[in-house]
């Protein structure tokens, strides 16, 4: 059974950081090392990809509102990324899920990705 279980979120005021983690776990097979994925979404508004990363880490992604601020980092075949946020802004806060198995694309156009976590969520004073 593959399990993806997110961890780090809390609260940050504006300009602050914080690192989420995720571990996806169950995998096999062709499968075991798969591209993983970050997307947040706030309330009222459509779910964003927010970083990628592929199997080996070599090869990482990002959504431009988060270029520069944000780091998705992870150790060669393994399944535990990371996404370290700096400079955190007033306007993102959301449920930040991790997801396992899918495409990295430009521009935060990530999809097809079958396992998904619960999320974490990130609150950003001002």
């Amino acid at each position: 059974q593959v399990k993806v279980v997110e961890s780090g979120g809390g609260l940050v005021q504006a300009g602050g950081s914080l690192n989420l983690s995720c571990i996806a776990s169950g995998l096999s097979g062709l499968d075991e090392y798969p591209t993983m994925a970050w997307f947040r979404q706030a309330p009222g508004k459509k779910r964003e990809g927010v970083s990628c990363v592929n199997m080996d880490g070599r090869y990482t992604y990002y959504s431009d509102s988060v270029k520069g601020r944000f780091t998705i980092s992870r150790n060669k075949f393994e399944n535990t990324i990371h996404l370290l946020m700096n400079n955190l802004e007033p306007e993102e806060p959301a449920m930040y899920y991790c997801a396992a198995n899918g495409r990295c694309g430009d521009f935060g156009d990530y999809t097809d990705f079958d396992y998904w976590g619960l999320g974490t969520q990130v609150t950003v004073t001002a």
